[in-house]
């Protein structure tokens, strides 16, 4: 049998989904939702807690509780690009560029790209932002060849946007999600405290010809961020 606590969650955020719940919406007190639910307060607070853990909602101090109004929710299905996404959900995205070099590739690099090692890669370290709060840091390896024409800020800001404009045409993404801990400098980029848990995501995308032309590590703030699956 399902717990009572879980069963509520699985409900408030079924709600928050069909837009019952309002974004930055307050929610009843907890008293009020207790007996909505017909449970305890502890009951209640078990499930609450989940939420707010999750992202799904957020306490504000001497406020109450919130529909969270930070997260962005990403598709897992096709390849988008973070600008797309971004906007697409009317947020402002920018980005910090942190570091980008010419360099030789890894054996990961080697093997995730599909190059040989002969070839050269950029290699781009960014935090990437919505309306301004820190979102994802990420580490970018393209093979040098699909842009040694472009200018940097048309990689840093908006690569797939170049790409297509310039008459590539992107592809499916193979991407892998697994959960880790914030280490000092990635917490210190993405303004949240060392140790904090977070999302990991490494992402291969391809153009349609089935030829690899990104490799990226990604790092996410699981209170900001949220994927999804859809299917057909």
């Amino acid at each position: 049998m399902i717990p009572a606590y879980i069963q509520i969650h699985d409900q408030i955020k079924a709600e928050i989904d069909q837009k019952i719940w309002k974004i930055g919406q307050r929610l009843p007190s907890e008293r009020d939702l207790a007996e909505k639910f017909q449970v305890s307060r502890m009951t209640l607070r078990q499930a609450i807690t989940l939420l707010v853990e999750e992202g799904v909602l957020e306490r504000r101090v001497g406020s109450g509780t919130f529909v969270a109004s930070t997260r962005v929710q990403e598709k897992m299905r096709g390849t988008t690009s973070f600008t797309e996404i971004m906007k697409a959900q009317g947020k402002i995205p920018s980005t910090q560029v942190i570091s980008y070099k010419r360099t030789i590739p890894s054996l990961q690099e080697l093997d995730k790209l599909g190059i040989d090692k002969t070839e050269t890669i950029v290699r781009m370290e960014r935090v990437r932002y919505a309306d301004g709060v820190p979102v994802v840091y990420e580490v970018t390896s393209i093979p040098e060849k699909f842009i040694k024409n472009f200018k940097k800020e048309e990689v840093t800001s908006h690569f797939f946007q170049t790409l297509e404009k310039h008459g590539y045409r992107i592809g499916k993404s193979q991407q892998t999600i697994y959960a880790r801990l914030a280490k000092e400098k990635i917490a210190e980029y993405l303004e949240i405290p060392k140790g904090q848990a977070i999302l990991g995501l490494t992402q291969v995308s391809y153009l349609d010809n089935g030829t690899a032309f990104e490799y990226v590590k990604s790092q996410y703030v699981g209170e900001r961020f949220e994927f999804y699956l859809e299917n057909n």
